[in-house]
């Protein structure tokens, strides 16, 4: 069972302080779907879940539910496993085809607390699990001879590997592990060596040059696939330059989608890095 093969886009939430800005939701559909996007992944790290009430999230999700046919995984993860898994039976209510499900943050766990985690929400979700590692984020690295072992349950269909650490992603690859790059700077080698793709943050600015980076990897075209992640180095660097998702709503604003400005704890992006980004993008032909 796999939820998608080739780029994920993990989507921003354009938001203001009246709420979601769904005219400009609809403008960042239209531009990753006809880049040419395999799936939506909605209220990840990118989507500043965090900062959503409830209600926001359910009404989000439905909407870009009516409004694609892509499949759609949303972040359900939580440090409270009872949170998480209801987080997935929710997700699953509102029309989801999978769930991105963080590993425990803040309080942590060991790497047998994780196992017993991820038994517990997918025993009680229905819904296909993708498994998120990202230790910059959550202070916790899930470790590829745990996540052999998390496999081996309900509904899990693989990992978003987003340590940066591509001995790690290989050794996942080894053990046969379905992987999704978390880092657009390794997508094409990860795709090369097996991995089912990318989600993106780098694809709700250019979903057209990650599509065809990925799909030129995933069909065995190194040289074209390295050629492509080469010219997008720069723009990914400048993409996080500072915390996601704050340059990638900078450069959103740039291309003319009104996503709002972030919410604290999250501020605008500098000026210095502003003018980074704009030079980038504008030698891209992005903007």
């Amino acid at each position: 069972m796999s939820l998608f093969s080739g780029v994920g886009v993990a989507m921003v939430t354009p938001v203001n302080e009246q709420g979601i800005i769904y005219s400009e939701v609809d403008k960042i559909l239209a531009h990753v779907t006809n880049g040419g996007v395999n799936a939506i992944i909605a209220l990840g790290t990118t989507g500043e879940a965090a900062t959503l009430t409830e209600n926001q999230k359910e009404d989000f999700v439905r909407y870009i539910r009516a409004h694609t046919n892509l499949p759609l995984i949303v972040g359900t993860g939580s440090n409270n496993t009872e949170i998480a898994t209801k987080n997935c039976i929710n997700a699953h209510k509102w029309g989801a085809d999978g769930c991105l499900v963080v590993t425990p943050f803040y309080n942590k766990c060991t790497q047998n607390g994780a196992i017993s985690h991820y038994r517990y929400v997918s025993e009680r979700t229905k819904l296909p699990i993708i498994v998120y590692n990202v230790p910059t984020r959550t202070g916790f690295n899930l470790l590829p001879e745990t996540m052999e072992k998390i496999m081996k349950l309900n509904n899990v269909v693989g990992i978003k590997e987003a340590s940066g650490n591509m001995a790690q992603i290989e050794q996942c690859l080894r053990l046969n592990i379905p992987v999704w790059c978390g880092d657009d700077a390794l997508t094409v080698p990860c795709v090369c060596m097996g991995g089912q793709g990318v989600i993106s943050v780098a694809a709700n600015v250019t979903p057209c040059l990650m599509g065809q980076m990925t799909d030129l990897a995933r069909y065995g075209k190194t040289a074209d696939a390295s050629a492509i992640q080469l010219k997008l180095l720069p723009l990914i660097d400048a993409l996080f330059c500072e915390v996601n998702p704050i340059p990638v709503r900078a450069a959103l604003e740039f291309m003319g989608i009104s996503v709002g400005q972030p919410r604290l704890p999250l501020t605008e992006l500098s000026e210095q890095n502003k003018e980074k980004l704009y030079n980038v993008m504008k030698e891209l032909n992005l903007i």
